[in-house]
């Protein structure tokens, strides 16, 4: 991770941290803080000339060595960490449907009440299984974009109650016998994926 990548995740997560507290009052009530944007990072572009792969049959090896701290950098992990941040794992689904030996990964700092958090999954997806995810979430108003490593499906940015500086909120990403998830299309950025 370069230098300045890893200066502006401790810079997100930093403002993420410490905006609520700030804002605590200058509000009257007891409204929510509105959710704030996600990282810095730029976002992958699709090859323009190149077609995207379909997942394979098979689901790609690997869930069982899929952890919630081995899904990020170890930069990115010491600097949750030094922000108190602490993450709760949970199975992955897409649209409702559970994706076995997958992992759903939600960082946040649990000892205060905010809607500051990251989120983070992992699944081994057969082609098929990926096709009818894509078309439950299409049915429902997400978007597919072609990557080059697959596509992108991502939530419609008027939904999402987090976006990252390209407008992007909850966001898939489809590969070859996998699928990650991230709050925003550039937290796809920091995942990495299980060893296959």
């Amino acid at each position: 991770m370069t230098t300045s990548r890893r200066l502006s995740l401790t810079a997100t997560l930093g403002a993420a941290v410490l905006l609520p507290v700030l804002l605590t009052g200058c509000g009257g009530g007891s409204a929510q803080p509105a959710p704030t944007a996600t990282g810095n990072a730029v976002s992958p572009t699709a090859a323009a000339t190149t077609a995207a792969p379909t997942p394979s049959a098979t689901a790609t090896a690997g869930a069982a060595e899929a952890s919630c701290e081995d899904l990020i950098g170890s930069d990115i992990l010491a600097d949750l960490k030094a922000q108190n941040w602490t993450y709760k794992e949970d199975v992955f689904a897409v649209a409702g449907e559970t994706l076995e030996g997958g992992i759903t990964c939600t960082w946040a700092d649990y000892s205060v009440a905010s809607g500051n958090l990251l989120l983070f999954g992992w699944a081994p997806i057969t082609a098929e299984e990926a096709d009818a995810a894509v078309s439950r979430l299409e049915s429902q108003g997400w978007t597919r974009e072609e990557a080059a490593e697959g596509y992108y499906v991502t939530e419609d940015a008027t939904q999402s109650p987090t976006t990252d500086e390209d407008g992007y909120g909850m966001t898939y990403e489809f590969g070859d016998g996998w699928v990650t998830v991230a709050d925003t299309k550039q937290g796809l950025l920091l995942i990495q994926r299980p060893a296959s």
